[in-house]
């Protein structure tokens, strides 16, 4: 397997997505003090490989990422593992592939597990992680989830796994152990003193569906914190962040573990949770000061939707909110997501083309936010995202 990464990684680099060393950077961390915005790799580097594999994962570090983003779902036999979604492939009315992130439609032996269920209140048809096993999965083979939009990442398409939680901790601490002794080994005086201080590599998972998985008697919580803290991520200036949309989620969080928490936020709509509660507020409300000051009695910070922060006006960046100064007088280091340098995803502002595909002028909208005071980001293209939070930071 780790064969298979580093030629994933050397054949992304050939395309642009160059491997650089990893780099310490700090502000938002649990227990930092170096003030400089996080780089999150959204899914791992998943605009160069395929996301959620150990090979986006691996590369994003290698590109200066600070911290790698699993979205957990669950198995049959209690495992979690890391997929966008627990839809794993989801058909449309005819039959045809909506999106695949594994090649499961294509194993006739799991024809039957095919089915249609509500999640979060949204009718699906395809396959889902809780009805296979862990083993079962294993013989699957992940796939690029927007091949239209990311054409080149397709030729990895069939050549890995789908990860467990595990295994990314494992790939974090294999990193993790590289840099602590790349650390121990520089000496930068004649008293034998590291020239630079060891920053490890931190984990940032999202629960996915949480109330539909403890509806169906698959919590996700518990499993959660115990692969965390058997793998040593147990106080709250640990490197992590466990992040969730829904509200109910992070608060049995908040009771299980010190881990930090984080509140992801939407620029519509409300948490599920609220839905099944009949709790009739929206992320709209908890975006407000006296949502964000509840928000911080369970939560270090906020995940939030970039038009929260400024909307969109016919495609186009417009008035800034307070949003950002709010959740910040509230106590909360504020996360947006998600920057991605594809024109399709850019505000107009920033394309370079009439081409959804090519790629447009991401370092422009990540500086913007900067300025207003941004303390992290999720980018799905982490080589260039690291160059131009390294270069918005040199400009300071």
């Amino acid at each position: 397997m780790l064969r298979l990464i580093l030629s994933a990684t050397l054949a992304a680099a050939t395309l642009g997505a160059a491997v650089l060393p990893a780099a310490a950077h700090a502000h938002g961390r649990p227990g930092a003090s170096t003030p400089s915005p996080l780089l999150i790799a959204h899914r791992g580097a998943s605009g160069y490989v395929p996301e959620h594999t150990l090979a986006a994962y691996w590369l994003a570090i290698e590109q200066g990422a600070d911290f790698v983003e699993p979205d957990l779902v669950i198995t049959k036999d209690g495992v979690l593992v890391a997929r966008h979604e627990n839809a794993i492939a989801i058909l449309n009315a005819d039959g045809t592939i909506r999106e695949a992130t594994t090649d499961v439609a294509e194993h006739p032996e799991f024809a039957s597990r095919k089915a249609t269920k509500v999640i979060d209140g949204v009718s699906i048809t395809g396959w889902f992680t809780e009805d296979f096993t862990l083993a079962e999965l294993k013989t699957l083979r992940a796939r690029e989830r927007i091949p239209a939009l990311r054409p080149a990442n397709t030729r990895f398409n069939d050549m890995f796994e789908v990860p467990t939680l595990e295994e990314v901790l494992q790939l974090v601490q294999q990193a993790n152990e590289r840099r602590r002794a790349e650390a121990r080994d520089v000496r930068g005086d004649r008293h034998g003193k590291p020239s630079r201080a060891f920053q490890p590599i931190g984990v940032y998972p999202e629960t996915k569906h949480p109330s539909y998985f403890a509806g169906i008697g698959q919590p996700l919580e518990e499993p959660l914190v115990r692969v965390l803290h058997q793998y040593g991520y147990r106080d709250a200036d640990a490197p992590v962040f466990i992040q969730s949309f829904e509200v109910g989620n992070l608060r049995k969080l908040k009771r299980l573990t010190r881990l930090p928490l984080v509140q992801l936020m939407d620029a519509s709509g409300r948490p599920y949770d609220f839905v099944l509660s009949g709790d009739t507020r929206t992320y709209a409300d908890l975006a407000k000061p006296a949502g964000l000051a509840e928000v911080a009695t369970y939560a270090r910070g906020v995940g939030v939707n970039t038009a929260v922060m400024i909307p969109l006006v016919n495609g186009r960046l417009g008035t800034p909110t307070s949003f950002v100064r709010d959740a910040h007088a509230a106590g909360l280091v504020v996360h947006g997501w998600t920057f991605r340098a594809e024109n399709y995803f850019l505000p107009t502002d920033f394309d370079s083309s009439t081409d959804p595909t090519a790629l447009g002028d991401l370092a422009g909208q990540i500086k913007t936010f900067l300025n207003q005071g941004l303390d992290g980001l999720f980018s799905d293209q982490s080589f260039l995202a690291r160059k131009a939070i390294d270069s918005w930071k040199a400009a300071q």
